[in-house]
């Protein structure tokens, strides 16, 4: 009898560990969309909030551990879906939606795609803002400017359509993922099914229009003074 593969390298032990890692990860998207919403009320409440995140000490840390999680997500991903491609080296030769019976969606049939997208968007992201120009608020000597950094970047169009571009796609990731992951914990009894499902949807929703919104307003407003 041929070994048994551990519960992590399992397929099902896979589904595991992409589950809880999309929540630590959604979690992450609902905190810092929430941080950045702050932009509404001005330079004074944004760069104040910012400054705070980034002189505390557990910032380094959880950085490193969320690092790891994503890290983690990907490796993982990427190995389920390798495992179901070698499953069936032979594609079909016509794809069909069994429709209401079938969980299959555009969002679902473009994880992989979408994935890869928002791993490219993330380097960007960081190499944008966090790794960006280091403006200082003036009179502040340590106080990093940020407000004046997303002013500047969202005032160049194709920036502001390329982050509502990539924002639509972590929308339609999450439109499937939420629920998935939900799915896979076992949390997908026919009593809960349409809640879960609904709710994923919203938070997808809810974190996709976030994060568009605000490059919209800092084009259109320019931001407050």
């Amino acid at each position: 009898m041929p070994p048994q593969p551990k519960i992590g390298q399992s397929s099902i032990g896979t589904k595991i560990v992409i589950s809880i890692s999309s929540f630590f990860l959604i979690l992450f998207l609902l905190l810092h969309l929430a941080g950045n919403v702050l932009v509404f009320f001005g330079p004074a409440t944004f760069n104040g909030y910012s400054h705070a995140l980034i002189a505390n000490p557990l910032l380094i840390p959880i950085e490193i551990i969320l690092a790891v999680i994503f890290l983690i997500h990907i490796y993982k991903t990427i190995r389920m879906w390798v495992r179901n491609r070698g499953a069936r080296p032979v594609p079909y030769a016509r794809k069909e939606w069994a429709h209401h019976t079938s969980r299959k969606s555009f969002s679902s049939t473009t994880m992989i795609l979408s994935g890869a997208v928002i791993l490219l968007f993330v380097v960007i992201h960081l190499e944008t803002f966090k790794f960006g120009p280091d403006y200082l608020v003036a009179g502040s000597g340590q106080v990093r400017d940020l407000y004046r950094l997303e002013m500047e970047i969202f005032s160049n169009p194709l920036t502001v359509a390329f982050y509502a571009l990539v924002m639509l796609l972590i929308g339609s990731h999450l439109w499937h993922g939420v629920s998935s992951a939900f799915q896979s914990l076992g949390a997908d009894s026919p009593r809960w099914k349409r809640t879960f499902r609904v709710g994923g949807r919203l938070i997808a929703i809810i974190i996709a229009v976030g994060f568009i919104v605000i490059p919209i307003w800092v084009y259109f407003a320019g931001g407050r003074s």
